[in-house]
């Protein structure tokens, strides 16, 4: 019973996956139907995420939004084709997480650089904030499912950074997407640190029992 319950969607990127699984499927077989491998459809994510930190560098804000909410839902279908050719791996989810954190990095390092560009240095710091809160968010869940805890939770996961990101800066408000990934994400990152500390409190306390 307690494997059935953790296999329950439990964050907004498991219901999304779910509920555009009717889209993802039918995208994905016709993809490999016509001889796109999942890989090239992982490194055009990242490119299409680098283009749209190169824009956004440059100031062109509403172009780099086109091309991250483009780039973004490629992410869901590289992990369908992989699985429906059977080829889906560790060494595969390995690379897909590396990749959507440098997708990640290359536009909030693309908003930094346009933010430096007008001396406006707490912008550039609420970049940092953001890329850190970002990276932690994973590197927390990686880190405790190394040591056998679940910290798949929090208020602002894979799939929430994306619909900030894309969204925000297609309507023109970078602020907004640095602000609210930078004060958002290191709350999930805290929400996940202090879901492990109560696991393992809870799984030590069952050892002494």
């Amino acid at each position: 019973m307690a494997q059935d319950i953790k296999k329950l969607p439990q964050t907004f990127t498991d219901y999304m996956r779910l509920w555009f699984k009717g889209i993802t499927e039918p995208t994905a077989a016709f993809l490999l139907k016509i001889g796109v491998t999942p890989n090239m459809i992982t490194m055009l994510g990242l490119l299409l995420n680098v283009a749209a930190g190169f824009m956004v560098a440059r100031g062109e804000i509403v172009l780099g939004g086109i091309l991250a909410m483009v780039g973004g839902p490629l992410d869901a279908l590289d992990g369908t084709m992989a699985r429906m050719r059977g080829e889906a791996s560790d060494f595969g989810a390995f690379v897909d997480s590396v990749t959507d954190r440098y997708s990640e990095l290359f536009v909030l390092g693309g908003l930094s650089y346009y933010f430096l560009g007008q001396n406006d240095w707490l912008s550039v710091m609420v970049c940092y904030a953001a890329a850190a809160g970002s990276v932690l968010v994973s590197y927390v869940k990686a880190r405790a499912d190394s040591l056998k805890f679940d910290a798949n939770t929090g208020i602002l996961t894979r799939m929430e950074r994306y619909m900030v990101i894309g969204p925000l800066l297609i309507l023109n408000q970078p602020l907004w997407v640095i602000w609210i990934i930078a004060v958002l994400g290191n709350i999930t990152a805290l929400q996940r640190i202090w879901r492990v500390r109560r696991d393992a409190r809870s799984k030590a306390a069952s050892a002494k029992e």
